[in-house]
């Protein structure tokens, strides 16, 4: 297992609330760009924490991309005062570390909430991802984010632009090279607490996907809510219908 970074930390909610989620970001963002969920956790009495991964935000810089480093990076971040999390909830990359983190660790959470998690990614989905994050590096202004993304809240276009600004293109980059078999099923097999999916409706890294299919196998994953016509990241482009799924699957 590779040795874990110290992931600094947003948080949303008050102290002392007694439930606590961890919210962990996709490629290429921040934790900033999870607040959509630190209000709704926090507006239901949660205290929710959001990580920046290695090589983004104001994350430690490192040499090892790999998913296994990843996920040492997410295993090792813990509630204040230890013990499992209540809720962890993460997006596309932070997925993947995540599945990895509870296969490993039943102890680390008691339930995990994936948004359109990257499980296996085929070669034609990395491509196009890649395309995508590094045409945000060669561009990283709010107006780029905006033409690309009209209809996002605003706050959202700033922390967009923002996270290409002081992420690391090399680390995004090699995040890719390092990952040539981006498939982490084995895990997602292994994991013994309760799983819900939202998944896009549109362009989905994981609904309709081998990876969808193969994890059905794993009684552990029970709902996949689908946000329909919301792309990769539903939490920007329909982030109402995206926190009311969240809702409904926490109960």
């Amino acid at each position: 297992m590779p040795t874990p970074l110290t992931l600094p930390r947003l948080s949303w909610g008050s102290a002392a609330s007694e439930r606590r989620a961890l919210l962990v970001h996709g490629l290429g963002s921040t934790g900033a760009l999870m607040w959509r969920y630190g209000v709704a956790l926090a507006d239901a009495g949660w205290h929710a924490d959001a990580v920046d991964l290695r090589g983004h935000g104001a994350a430690p810089r490192a040499l090892d991309y790999t998913l296994a480093a990843y996920a040492a990076d997410v295993a090792d971040a813990r509630p204040a005062g230890g013990g499992p999390w209540d809720l962890v909830i993460a997006h596309s990359l932070g997925g993947a570390a995540a599945i990895a983190a509870a296969a490993d660790d039943p102890t680390w959470t008691r339930r995990l909430v994936l948004v359109d998690p990257a499980i296996a990614l085929q070669a034609d989905d990395r491509a196009s991802i890649g395309a995508g994050l590094m045409a945000a590096f060669a561009d990283p202004t709010q107006d780029a984010v905006r033409r690309a993304h009209p209809h996002w809240h605003e706050q959202d276009v700033e922390l967009k632009a923002r996270a290409s600004q002081v992420s690391s293109r090399w680390a995004v980059e090699q995040t890719t090279v390092q990952n040539p078999q981006w498939d982490v099923t084995d895990a997602a097999l292994r994991v013994s607490v309760p799983v819900d999916v939202i998944a896009a409706g549109v362009g989905s890294i994981f609904r309709g996907t081998p990876a969808e299919s193969a994890v059905a196998g794993n009684p552990s994953f029970r709902r996949t809510v689908v946000v329909e016509g919301a792309g990769h990241s539903p939490h920007r482009d329909d982030p109402e219908a995206t926190i009311a799924a969240l809702h409904a699957v926490l109960g």
